[in-house]
């Protein structure tokens, strides 16, 4: 870093040790270069001086020109306020302080004139200005027409270091006479990408001279932000190409032939057989198969992944499905065991509560290869569990998985096996190809032909008798319930509907031997869970009172209503992903959201979102509006909290761009030996440390 931008905040001119220290702390500023990326939250036009008459009740942050009349200290000595009179030469206003008023009482000259800005506040039919920010006439004169307004802390107020504080210390830093900024990019580079040059970037961004300028300085910050966000990821795909042979397939026939000619039941979408063209691709290219798939819920993923077992297995190789939970594993294992079984392939199931006896047997067919696909759970990484041979790795839910569970899962093969991770949760488009970026990345977009679209509304506390009545009726018809609960016991703090309360309410409305009712939930024992989920598959349970921990992978056909109670407290994906456990068969099938009558605006936009669409991917755009793209699908991880201006919500077309922008680099100079001032920057970015290979 040059010595300008590495020099220590307090040499500034205006900081000094003890506001230093404020920085630091507060914000995290400690040289020149972490002021200058300490962007402006705002702008305000300060180029018009509004009249008092001009204030209307909605209106924002103003200026106003004028003299003060009368100071007056008002109130005890600890409630003392400042009240001065503000007058335009036309209509009079008060000005209020309640803090530091020494300080502005020798401030302010009667008769003398003064710009303040600020925002008006209405109080019984007058207006007064809280704490304005006070000029003189020539200073704002001379100063820019569009004004920097940045972030502060309540620390930062009492120490009087405010946005005005800020903007003139950036001031300091932009006017300082050592100011140097290294450009990062080549000329033919920002000239291709339309780049302004850095330097002039952070003028324009900190003292804009129009909105042309703000917005050009965005840009070329937004793009950086998504540049090196990507980098590392797309680097990374491309050395694992360049290096990581992977195991070569040759046989595309026999099992994989006979079972879509002999007991596929149904037609693959067009979909499902374009991401198989994509998956036999990579396997039978000598390169190592490392994709992401991403279906909606009820897609058909599990065929996929079924049909991409059988050209293992076809090809020798054995092949594992890891998956978050025991019962999502155990699902899995039965839905695949019957399928296996029509054309005579042994498949396993390795559970953490999987009896010992039960798992050496297990540990010997797997090493004799006698077991061709082995599902489970973490009790795959296990060090004591060994492959015979091992091209394989299936993981399901992913980003449950940590990278270095899915890496010890993958070095049980041989050389390195062929990897396919799915999820169910939708991830919009430009998260999935910032964030996995070093997958390749296949989606299946389309549903089965046949399926009946899910009927969801949303209904208050109050219409439950009527919900279970509904649901009486369904049951009348032979059909199956799931209702949902966000919490095991009741919680004081959150007055959301609780699990057993709600299962013990539930007994008297729905009273044995006429019917059935049964509890499903995290905390009981990985038997009781089987024989819960099995007696509910098997049509012997009417309701399954549950938690979330149904949420993925659980497979009932016949149930046909989901209701969710205390809906407000669920995220839409989870939501979504619920809703996904119903309409899985010929009937059709309801979704019934309870909430209570208050609700925020983010929980009443959630609700009606699930009433509008069915489409996951839909959903998923508004989660990332609501929620900010780091915490959609567990994807908060380094990286992302480091975007202070783009936002892969709105910017989406200048990450496309930035995508380009990387791979052409990367394609053409892998080790940035013409890009030289770029690798240094990296280099010394801090957050990333993983430059060491680049040269």
């Amino acid at each position: 870093m040059n010595e300008y931008l590495a020099s220590d905040i307090k040499f500034l001119k205006g900081v000094g040790s003890t506001r230093a220290e404020v920085l630091q702390k507060e914000l995290g500023i400690f040289r020149f270069t972490d002021l200058l990326n300490y962007y402006p939250f705002r702008y305000v036009d300060r180029s018009k001086f509004y009249k008092i008459s001009e204030i209307e009740s909605d209106t924002s942050y103003i200026q106003l020109k004028g003299t003060i009349k009368h100071i007056e200290e008002v109130g005890a000595l600890k409630k003392k306020r400042l009240v001065a009179t503000f007058s335009d030469g036309q209509q009079e206003i008060e000005l209020l302080w309640f803090k530091g008023t020494n300080w502005i009482k020798n401030t302010l000259k009667i008769n003398e004139e003064i710009v303040i800005f600020g925002k008006p506040n209405h109080y019984k039919g007058s207006i007064n200005f809280s704490h304005p920010e006070l000029d003189t006439l020539q200073n704002r004169l001379n100063s820019a027409p569009l004004e920097a307004v940045y972030h502060t802390t309540e620390m930062m107020k009492t120490r009087r270091i405010e946005t005005k504080v800020i903007r003139q210390i950036i001031k300091n830093a932009l006017n300082h006479e050592r100011y140097s900024i290294p450009e990062i990019f080549t000329d033919e580079f920002c000239k291709k990408y339309k780049l302004i040059p850095r330097n002039k970037a952070f003028q324009y961004i900190h003292q804009p001279p129009s909105q042309r300028h703000i917005e050009a300085a965005q840009y070329r910050f937004k793009f950086e932000e998504l540049f090196f966000l990507q980098f590392p990821f797309i680097r990374k795909k491309m050395i694992r190409k360049e290096v990581n042979h992977g195991i070569k397939f040759t046989t595309n026939n026999t099992s994989y032939a006979h079972f879509i000619n002999q007991h596929l039941a149904f037609k693959l979408t067009n979909a499902q057989e374009k991401v198989l063209e994509e998956i036999s691709s990579d396997l039978y290219s000598g390169k190592q198969m490392n994709r992401l798939l991403q279906g909606d819920v009820g897609s058909g993923k599990t065929i996929v992944a079924f049909l991409t077992v059988l050209r293992a297995i076809d090809n020798n190789y054995q092949a594992s499905l890891m998956a978050p939970t025991e019962i999502l594993a155990i699902q899995h294992y039965i839905g695949l065991k019957e399928l296996a079984d029509k054309i005579n392939i042994q498949i396993g199931l390795l559970t953490g509560s999987t009896p010992k006896k039960e798992r050496i047997e297990l540990h010997k067919k797997l090493l004799s290869g006698d077991i061709k696909l082995l599902i489970g759970t973490h009790a795959l990484i296990e060090d004591t569990l060994a492959f015979n041979n091992l091209g394989l790795v299936i993981i399901d839910e992913q980003h449950r998985f940590g990278v270095a569970q899915r890496a010890k899962l993958q070095s049980k093969g041989i050389q390195n096996p062929h990897v396919l991770v799915m999820t169910a949760t939708p991830i919009p488009r430009t998260l999935a190809m910032s964030m996995y970026g070093d997958l390749d990345y296949s989606v299946i977009d389309e549903m089965p032909a046949g399926r009946k679209p899910i009927k969801t509304v949303h209904r208050f506390g109050f219409a439950r008798e009527k919900v279970l009545d509904f649901v009486k009726e369904q049951i009348i018809k032979g059909r199956q319930a799931y209702i949902v609960y966000p919490l095991i016991e009741e919680s004081e703090k959150l007055h959301y509907k609780d699990l057993n309360n709600g299962y013990d309410e539930l007994l008297l409305s729905f009273p044995r031997p006429t019917y059935q009712v049964e509890m499903l939930h995290g905390k009981m024992k990985p038997s009781d869970k089987e024989a819960k989920m099995k007696d509910f598959a098997d049509g012997k349970t009417h309701i399954l009172v549950s938690t979330t921990v149904i949420e993925v992978g659980i497979n009932v056909p016949n149930a046909s209503i989901m209701i969710i109670e205390s809906a407000e407290k669920f995220g839409l994906s989870q939501l979504h992903q619920l809703r996904g456990r119903v309409g899985r068969g010929d009937e059709q099938s309801y979704c019934i959201l309870l909430s209570s009558k208050k609700l925020s605006s983010n929980a009443r936009t959630r609700l009606q979102a699930m009433v509008q669409t069915s489409s996951g991917f839909e959903l998923s755009e508004i989660d990332m509006q609501l929620r900010g793209f780091g915490d959609i699908a567990g994807t908060r991880q380094s990286g992302l909290d480091q975007l202070k201006l783009a936002s892969l919500n709105t910017d989406s077309t200048i990450a496309e761009k930035a995508r380009e922008a990387v791979i052409e680099i990367l394609s053409e100079d892998s080790k940035l030996l013409n890009h030289q001032n770029l690798y240094v920057f990296m280099r010394e970015k801090q957050g990333y440390t993983d430059w060491e290979n680049i040269a």
